[in-house]
């Protein structure tokens, strides 16, 4: 269950976005757009979320490349 608190921050975070998105409607902004914005302030805000994410992303590629038999296992 939520406390008051915790859904002040989310009430708060929700007007915030929708100020945004308002924003972006009026000055002809594309939705693609908005969201890669959005998605880059939230990671910007995480320290260590984008290396995380590129390590993931690196991983699963030599995973598959290991499947298709075109790298070796160490």
């Amino acid at each position: 269950m939520l406390d008051p608190k915790s859904k002040q921050w989310q009430s708060e975070v929700g007007d915030l976005l929708s100020a945004a998105a308002s924003l972006c409607v009026e000055h002809g902004l594309d939705v693609d757009t908005f969201l890669t914005g959005a998605w880059s302030a939230y990671v910007e805000a995480r320290p260590g979320l984008r290396e995380y994410l590129e390590d993931i992303q690196i991983r699963n590629q030599l995973e598959e490349l290991r499947k298709q038999g075109r790298l070796g296992v160490a």
